[in-house]
């Protein structure tokens, strides 16, 4: 290991050691109960939560994702899913946000989202959260996982060290500090991590246009790629196996026909990306946390602000990036599939100084360490809030839900793991299954609850179940057919969820009258 290396793993001890200090500091408030530990005590500030809410939302998948698929595919998929995740972000935090806080509070002061599904629509015997529970514990898992790939690929790519034991260490680090210090410790480790991924971001997409001699330098050189800059064509390479061709320069080979049309059914398919952000548990659950509603409109425009800087940043990475590369002037590995997934981290690395450039590509690890916190300490609190003490052990005391939670975020810590050990995963696409899978079961589910004043416990199942199973039928056995089945599995599901919603819904007996005299007065909660 070089003079350069070992700078840069200084760098990023160093942001790990202050991130597990977060932790350990607030390790005794998040302790004190379970709405402490899972919720803040709902006590947070627009800007801790606007900036945690994003961080946690964009994981490692915005700093290498991202960046690689405008890389290896162009500005078509990666500015339209871009577009599509902007409009959510603002969507959610303009109609959603202010409800969700009112009404979680009312419905029993929940503290999950099958808390207050099952409160919302007084689901007795806990079936709606048992079910919610169980599709948010799947889902989580996946995600969890997607996060352990990018850490691996990221001490893999700074110091050519075995991706599987480099993964290992940094989910055992995210369980660390996230078993110590719980919803609050997440929630300030996570604000910082936002002030790193944008500041890392911006840095590099700044040197990255420097680096190339200009935007128009960079210009002329991505036209020269069919269809690379178009956001209705997008460039064809020559596969074998499914896997991209390159000569012997390591530049890759274009189809017979080098270009296809990015046409409505593509585009409308990357939009709905940002349809996924209704039914986001992690970004839900900061609504619910913010201390005063009054303080939502601030955080709104900071985390808007924040997100739209961010996803063009990444996808301006991703371009330039490759423009830099056709100069020669980058060490690229393509041996892997997904090894332009490391463009942000090669960029950093070529163009700073050792410590700033660990300091730079921490903003992958706090990307990574703020998705994977919020994911484990979720998961474990839809185990054990919702079906240790909501199902099995109603009189089960604070501790007793706390040290199932701890054990659960074990076994999500090991499965994370497992799914992770395939370091030829492909961040992008892990991510956008359990992407879709959370915005098609609870999208619809949560808007109708907000909403809807004749949505019914039946038709809230119905539509969580269908929406749900959609997913893995559509992305398994439809996308495969082609053509206009291929659109993004999220768009399909989120219509079969909310259609089942409102059928059943009809079709079946009305809420009762004390539900309804709850929907019609939660806006009229000071919270």
């Amino acid at each position: 290991m070089g003079e350069s290396d070992i700078l840069i793993l200084v760098a990023l001890c160093l942001y790990m050691a202050v991130v597990v200090g977060i932790g350990i500091f607030f390790a005794k408030r998040a302790n004190s109960s379970s709405e402490e530990y899972y919720l803040g005590g709902r006590k947070l500030g627009p800007w801790v939560t606007a900036m945690s809410a994003e961080a946690s939302d964009m994981s490692g998948w915005l700093l290498m994702g991202l960046p690689g698929l405008a890389f290896l595919t162009g500005a078509n998929e990666a500015v339209w899913t871009a577009i599509g995740l902007a409009l959510g972000t603002y969507l959610n935090w303009k109609i959603v946000a202010v409800r969700l806080r009112k009404y979680s509070q009312k419905a029993g002061n929940a503290i999950t989202i099958p808390d207050f599904l099952s409160n919302r629509f007084h689901d007795n015997k806990k079936v709606l959260m048992s079910v919610a529970a169980l599709f948010i514990l799947v889902f989580f898992a996946i995600y969890v996982g997607s996060c352990f790939v990018t850490t691996g690929k990221l001490f893999n790519t700074l110091f050519g060290l075995p991706y599987i034991p480099m993964m290992i260490v940094g989910a055992l680090i995210v369980f660390v500090y996230t078993t110590l210090g719980g919803f609050l410790a997440e929630s300030v480790s996570d604000f910082i991590q936002g002030i790193v991924m944008i500041l890392a971001l911006v840095t590099v997409v700044i040197g990255s246009m420097v680096m190339v001699g200009g935007m128009d330098n960079a210009a002329a050189l991505l036209q020269s790629i069919p269809g690379f800059g178009s956001l209705v064509e997008s460039p064809q390479y020559l596969k074998v196996d499914g896997a991209i061709q390159m000569d012997t320069s390591g530049a890759f080979l274009f189809a017979t026909d080098p270009t296809a049309d990015f046409g409505f059914i593509a585009i409308i398919s990357t939009l709905a990306w940002g349809l996924g952000y209704f039914g986001m548990p992690q970004v839900l659950l900061r609504f619910m946390a913010i201390r005063d509603s009054k303080e939502i409109g601030r955080s709104r425009r900071i985390a808007v602000t924040w997100c739209v800087i961010s996803l063009f940043a990444a996808v301006g990475i991703g371009l330039i990036g490759r423009a830099i590369w056709m100069q020669g002037l980058l060490p690229m590995d393509f041996s892997a599939a997904g090894g332009y997934e490391s463009i942000f981290i090669v960029l950093a690395t070529t163009m700073l100084p050792a410590f700033i450039a660990g300091i730079v590509v921490s903003g992958i690890f706090a990307a990574t360490m703020s998705s994977a916190d919020s994911y484990m300490l979720i998961a474990s609190s839809a185990i054990a809030q919702n079906l240790f003490k909501g199902l099995f052990n109603k009189k089960a005391s604070d501790k007793a839900v706390m040290m199932a939670a701890r054990l659960t975020m074990v076994l999500v810590l090991i499965f994370g793991i497992l799914i992770a050990l395939d370091e030829n995963s492909s961040i992008f696409k892990v991510v956008s299954y359990a992407w879709a899978g959370f915005g098609a079961t609870f999208g619809p589910v949560i808007l109708a609850s907000l909403f809807w004043r004749r949505v019914n416990l039946p038709g809230a199942l119905a539509g969580m179940i269908a929406g749900g199973a959609s997913i893995f039928i559509w992305h398994e056995l439809i996308a495969p057919l082609g053509g206009v089945f291929a659109i993004y599995e999220l768009l399909p599901g989120f219509i079969i969820g909310a259609l089942a919603l409102v059928m059943v819904s009809l079709l079946t007996k009305p809420p009762s009258e004390e539900i309804t005299e709850e929907f019609d007065h939660y806006m009229e909660l000071d919270a």
